[in-house]
């Protein structure tokens, strides 16, 4: 094995667990810009179970809160940074996070919507005096969330991972080196059309970051191949994404998110792409014998159960659909599931 294939997951480490206990969630880096890292999360290395499993991040979507909230922990302790999580509704909004970031959960900073029970004290550690009776505190711990609706966010703060949860849209994820304000976005196919990506690449600059020094690079996503949306759709999204419409491999009409994204990439003046497959691809190529991804394709459902006929069948890395190392919608969809996990793509500046 390679010194660069030695270094592809994060968690491959001494032990599977943190000084918790917590398993370490399995991670792939990307190095994007001097100071500045990229984050994919897997399907590997946490306590989610039965169609959520293993590594689930999302809260929405009906996991065991307990074990969202330790998989998020766990990344946020591998990460070494606070976590940044926002409400994603296929949107074109993008909001500067340091206007409101508080560590309001054990790992950051959590305005999604999830439920996670977790208490002011238990985020920041610090004891605090009581304000109320402790059966009322109870009560407010379960009380509707705080969510901020948006598909973008940016910050210039270190030490804060702004997150984005996908299980086939795409994540794409900005750096300005000398500015240092990075950013990351969510880009499903109506958030492309409404704009998302200049909605994030604006703020940025309106933060000090220039077009012209931003890096990016796009995340893993379903891919034109996999992404059937029939004609109607394909035609629409065309109209403002030209040359993006496909022949599927199941037969109908689909269209290429990521080749839309890099469309509007250029369109906001950001020319400097950082391609992730390299690395995506070679991680895949490690896991090919991992034995809890191989547990994983046994039991769900999805596809083979032998974890080699999977592998052998990816054409593109990248692709959720494809690749059982990723969360996908439609892959569980069509395997009759109602629930799916989502990954996070995360950046950080330290």
């Amino acid at each position: 094995m390679s010194e660069i294939d030695e270094t592809i997951l994060d968690s491959n480490q001494i032990s599977s667990t943190d000084k918790a206990g917590r398993p370490i969630p399995v991670t792939i880096p990307i190095a994007l810009a001097p100071g500045v890292t990229v984050v994919y999360t897997t399907r590997l290395g946490g306590l989610s179970t039965g169609d959520f499993g293993n590594l689930n991040l999302g809260g929405k979507s009906g996991d065991d809160p307990e074990a969202v909230l330790s998989n998020r922990i766990a990344l946020a302790e591998a990460v070494g940074a606070r976590l940044s999580l926002v409400s994603q509704v296929h949107s074109g909004r993008a909001v500067d996070v340091d206007e409101a970031f508080e560590i309001n959960t054990p790992f950051g900073f959590d305005v999604s919507g999830t439920r996670t029970g977790a208490t002011a004290a238990e985020a920041t550690g610090e004891p605090t005096e009581p304000t109320m009776p402790a059966e009322a505190s109870a009560e407010a711990t379960d009380a509707a969330p705080h969510v901020v609706e948006a598909d973008g966010q940016v910050t210039a703060q270190t030490g804060v991972a702004l997150g984005m949860f996908a299980a086939d849209c795409l994540p794409v994820l900005f750096a300005d080196p000398v500015s240092g304000v990075i950013g990351a976005a969510h880009c499903g196919r109506r958030g492309l059309e409404r704009g998302v990506i200049q909605s994030t690449v604006d703020l940025m600059a309106a933060k000090g970051a220039k077009p012209e020094n931003i890096v990016a690079t796009l995340g893993p996503c379903i891919c034109g191949d996999c992404y059937e949306v029939g004609d109607e759709i394909a035609d629409t999204f065309v109209k403002r994404f030209p040359l993006t419409k496909t022949a599927t491999r199941f037969g109908g009409a689909g269209i290429d998110i990521a080749e839309a994204a890099r469309i509007d990439l250029a369109f906001a003046g950001v020319h400097r792409i950082v391609d992730s497959v390299p690395r995506i691809h070679a991680a895949t190529e490690y896991l090919e014998e991992d034995a809890e991804l191989a547990e994983l394709c046994r039991t769900d459902g999805e596809g083979p159960a032998e974890l080699s006929e999977r592998i052998a069948a990816i054409r593109h890395s990248m692709c959720t659909l494809e690749n059982p190392l990723w969360y996908s919608h439609r892959r569980a969809a069509k395997a009759g599931k109602r629930h799916e996990g989502r990954l996070l793509a995360l950046i950080v500046r330290h």
